[in-house]
């Protein structure tokens, strides 16, 4: 575990320092436009996005979780190291300005080794990520009483030495990148991804590895299909006449057969005999045993779940967006001559989630569990409930502390001056970024513990995989809801499909502002005044469709 614990803490070290700082690399070093960068690394975000759904499929298919960890660590180990030899050899990238001159933009070559490095990491990040927290749990046997309940504590200390990784990252490192140069600060992380290889590697011998068991994927669409070939079949009374088949679901099923359940009992279908099926030697698209039938009922039951963590990132991300700017026009220095960075108040939140993550390992759960009777103090869901509860209260006072401050803004005069600061205190903002770092410390983990519980074994990786697509959907999660309240009761179902997927390729609001050049509140004063000047032609519009009698259905 040492050596899992290693890796993790350098390779979140490596990805997070490569990544906080990134748009000032473009835009300082390369020259790129503030759009052209913004684009580069909205399109890098979504790569990174998806690649894991990849990672997942290869690990639980035939890699196995240990090679495919090791493979995407080097190729992320590449791409980085390209990058780190951009920022160190000049003729990699465009010259420094001089003076008043325009600046010279990064050429085609030195633009292609900036994307080259980018996607290889992208790449390397869609093996690392699904599979280092499942290969973790994998180390405790499940059979073995003495370990299978250590699992939630693997969890806890997991996402502990992510946050404080993370930590490291976006205070040192980008205070070295800043003040030091680029070729120490992309080079720091450089070296600790190479640490954490080594580390890795090291520890091959003491691992416990389960060797993979086929595509997932394929298993899930030959039930499926098995389901719907058999659809006019009468369903039997006694599960015991289901087709089971030990020898054949023997890689699937190590630590213990899945017993059959009575929810969507039309998927049985998959698994009844007839006289066409050969039990000996099955045609899986037609026949399947009750252990893969009870693998789909097991994804399909997740998917609920799996939902309710986009709502819990979509109230997270606000941080990055509206809160960012929030700080931005509030008071934030700390001294004459000393002023807080807007970004840096994400500091709050990874504290507070490191600190409420010791105090529950090492206090709650302890007083939870005399109440409970649970090793675990309180269950998967009851944490992510409480994570949602916390989160609903950061989000209010989120909205009490924007009434104050456009308050003071309106006091001052300062409505309509976007980029005047307000006489208000940013840590007016501390209470909302440490209620959000509660609420993850709660609602994160206990989304990623459930993830790898309810999965089956032979599907882990792509189990873990969801809880990373879940942090990428919610990101898109403001744009949905308004498609969804709006439009989308008058789209039929190929339309609703294309703009659910186009959703994925949406900028994100503080994205957005950055293309336009402005601020949240530059953006909301222009807007009301483009509602204002419209007036005359909504009213216009209105009267001309109550002369003719035109009624719309809405």
């Amino acid at each position: 575990m040492p050596f899992i614990f290693s890796n993790e803490i350098c390779e979140k070290l490596a990805v997070v320092g490569f990544n906080a700082n990134m748009i000032s690399y473009l835009t300082t070093q390369l020259h790129m436009p503030l759009t052209k960068a913004a684009n580069t690394l909205t399109n890098f975000g979504g790569t990174a996005s998806l690649t894991p759904l990849i990672g997942a499929f290869v690990a639980d298919s035939f890699a196995g979780r240990f090679w495919t960890i090791t493979v995407a660590s080097i190729i992320y180990q590449i791409g980085m190291i390209s990058l780190t030899l951009s920022a160190i050899l000049p003729h990699l990238r465009p010259p420094p300005c001089k003076g008043e001159e325009v600046c010279k933009e990064a050429d085609s070559g030195q633009v292609a080794i900036l994307y080259m490095s980018l996607l290889l990491t992208a790449l390397g990040s869609g093996g690392i990520r699904p599979c280092v927290v499942a290969f973790g749990a994998d180390q405790f046997d499940e059979n073995d009483p003495n370990q299978n309940t250590k699992t939630w504590k693997y969890f806890n200390w997991y996402y502990f030495t992510m946050g404080a990784s993370i930590l490291v990252a976006v205070t040192v490192l980008v205070y070295v990148q800043d003040n030091v140069g680029w070729g120490l600060g992309l080079g720091i992380p450089t070296i600790a991804m190479f640490l954490s290889i080594i580390a890795f590697i090291i520890g091959y011998p003491l691992y416990r590895n389960l060797d993979p068991a086929g595509s997932p994927f394929t298993r899930l669409v030959q039930v499926s299909v098995a389901a719907y070939k058999k659809r006019k079949l009468a369903l039997v009374s006694d599960s015991t006449q289901l087709y089971q088949n030990e020898e054949l679901d023997a890689l699937i099923s190590i630590d213990g057969e899945l017993v059959h359940t009575k929810q969507m009992k039309f998927l049985d279908k998959a698994a009844i005999i007839t006289e066409e099926d050969n039990v000996k030697s099955p045609n899986l698209w037609r026949i399947n045993t009750v252990h893969r039938v009870e693998e789909l009922k097991s994804i399909i039951r997740m998917g609920p779940i799996w939902a309710s963590g986009i709502l819990l990132i979509t109230a997270y991300a606000q941080q990055g967006t509206f809160s960012l700017q929030q700080a931005k026009t509030m008071n934030r220095h700390l001294t004459k001559s000393f002023e807080i960075p807007a970004g840096s108040m994400s500091v709050f939140t990874i504290v507070t989630m490191l600190s409420t993550i010791a105090l529950y390992d090492g206090v709650l759960i302890r007083v939870a569990r005399k109440f409970t009777g649970l090793d675990r103090g309180i269950t998967f869901l009851q944490r992510m409930g409480i994570g949602f509860l916390i989160s609903i209260i950061a989000t209010l006072v989120a909205g009490f502390v924007e009434i104050k401050r456009k308050a003071a803004a309106s006091a001052h005069g300062l409505a309509d001056h976007p980029k005047t600061t307000i006489p208000i205190s940013v840590f007016w903002l501390v209470p909302q970024y440490s209620l959000h770092g509660i609420a993850e410390a709660f609602m994160s983990i206990g989304h990623l513990e459930f993830f790898y519980d309810q999965a089956p074994e032979s599907m882990r990786s792509t189990a873990t995989a969801l809880f990373w697509t879940s942090i990428s959907a919610g990101n898109y999660g403001a744009a949905s809801t308004a498609y969804a309240q709006v439009c989308a009761p008058y789209h039929s179902w190929a339309i609703r499909t294309a703009v659910a997927a186009g959703m994925y390729a949406l900028p994100t609001r503080e994205q957005l502002l950055l293309k336009l050049n402005e601020t949240n509140q530059s953006a909301e004063n222009k807007m009301r005044r483009y509602i204002t000047a419209s007036i005359p032609i909504i009213e216009y519009i209105d009267k001309l469709y109550i002369s003719r009698n035109i009624k719309l259905d809405w």
